[in-house]
């Protein structure tokens, strides 16, 4: 019953080797591509981006909606991160909880890694689905390297997240423990951009 609704050329090929659908090759082609960034398989990798025409470099794992990027940022590996934004990775690209790889950055505590994503054109101000931005993230770990790396990229100590309402120059002025922290904010002259919100979720 079943071979009946095979188209006859189907029929033709061995058991278990039927074509898969569009879709189901190119999933499985992007599977393949995240497990070589994974596993830091640079040959795999080349071949890969180097093929005429290949879209894959921005793809999202089906799972958790991270890419490339997010990946090798959380290994804190500048050297493969420069290589995909200069293949045309999407610096701001977000995974399924609103993260960008700038936002992964400043949680790793690399400010290097924000300097070569500011230099690819990654957005400082983009926030996760609470709100959070960058600049929020850097303040609440306190770490000044951070906090001045993501001004210096354009981060915005007046964007409010959406949980309390708060901007990163309030959490820094409420935090007696960073002064220094809180004092840099205050020297940072207030900016007219507007919120750029992630997804709700």
């Amino acid at each position: 019953m079943i071979r009946r609704l095979l188209p006859a050329a189907a029929l033709l090929l061995p058991l278990g080797t039927l074509p898969l659908p569009a879709a189901a090759q190119q999933q499985s082609q992007s599977y393949k591509f995240l497990e070589s960034i994974r596993k830091g398989d640079g040959n795999a990798v080349i071949a890969t981006l180097d093929q005429p025409g290949q879209t894959i470099i921005n793809t999202r794992d089906v799972t958790t909606g991270e890419g490339a990027l997010h990946i090798v940022v959380k290994r804190g590996d500048s050297a493969y991160l420069r290589y995909l934004l200069a293949k045309g990775a999407d610096p701001n690209l977000r995974d399924r909880d609103g993260e960008t790889p700038m936002m992964l950055a400043v949680q790793a505590g690399q400010p290097e890694m924000v300097q070569i994503l500011a230099n690819a054109k990654a957005n400082a101000n983009l926030a996760d689905g609470s709100g959070e931005t960058p600049l929020i993230r850097a303040v609440q770990r306190r770490d000044l390297s951070l906090v001045r790396a993501v001004l210096a990229a354009g981060g915005n100590p007046d964007q409010p997240d959406n949980v309390a309402g708060m901007s990163a120059r309030d959490y820094a002025k409420r935090d007696t423990r960073s002064t220094a922290i809180a004092k840099v904010l205050d020297e940072t002259p207030a900016k007219t951009q507007r919120a750029v919100a992630g997804p709700r979720m």
